[in-house]
Order: C-alpha cells, then structure tokens, then sequence
C-alpha cells in the first residue's frame, strides 16, 4: 500500500515518436539543430525544474526504449504519449516543440 500519490509503473504511459509533421518551410538539419539549440538553452526559465528539462533533453536524443526508462526514472508524468506535455510530481508543466522530439518530413540536406 503506498501513498495516494504514488505511481504504478503500470500507470506509467508508454512513449512513442511524434506524428510525422512539417516546419511551416523547408529547413536544413544546421537550422534544426540550431532552433534545439536555442529551445533547450532557455527552457528552463519558463519555470520547472532543471533536472527535470534536463531528463526531458536526455528522453528526446535516446530511442523509444531509453527515453521511457529516462522519463519513468525522472518521474516525469506523461500527459501526451509523444512528449510535447509532461509534468513533474510537483504539478510544473513541460511542453516540448515537436521539432525537439523529431524530424520534420520537409528537412532538406545542407550544402
């Protein structure tokens, strides 16, 4: 019997990659990895925790599999199976851009 606010693990949602989706115009992987850049350098002053946009960093460069275990780890709740929603057990909201979780279908190949 554990506490009203502990978690199952079979309570835990399963992670999957986000639906295939497109940047509103063709960009190359230089500029993708720039706007990370960009997304994960300010994140965590939109409030949450560091360790947790850290986890959450970590989830979104592994595979399905190690992100899971990342997120289960980290206690991350999962609202959206893709990622763009999670929270902390403290309530703090994380919404991550899908351009952070994947490719875009119209990434071009940099010259």
């Amino acid at each position: 019997m554990g506490c009203a606010g502990s978690r199952d693990k079979a309570d835990a949602k399963k992670i999957r990659k986000p639906k295939p989706w497109k940047h509103s115009e063709p960009i190359t992987r230089a500029q993708l990895i720039q706007m990370r850049d960009e997304f994960w350098d300010t994140a965590p002053h939109y409030g949450g925790r560091k360790e947790i946009w850290d986890a959450l960093r970590a989830a979104a460069e592994a595979d399905i599999t190690l992100a899971q275990a990342i997120v289960e780890s980290a206690g991350v709740i999962v609202q959206n199976p893709d990622l763009t929603v999670c929270y902390d057990e403290r309530g703090a909201k994380y919404e991550l851009p899908k351009y952070v979780l994947s490719e875009p279908a119209n990434l071009i190949r940099d010259n």
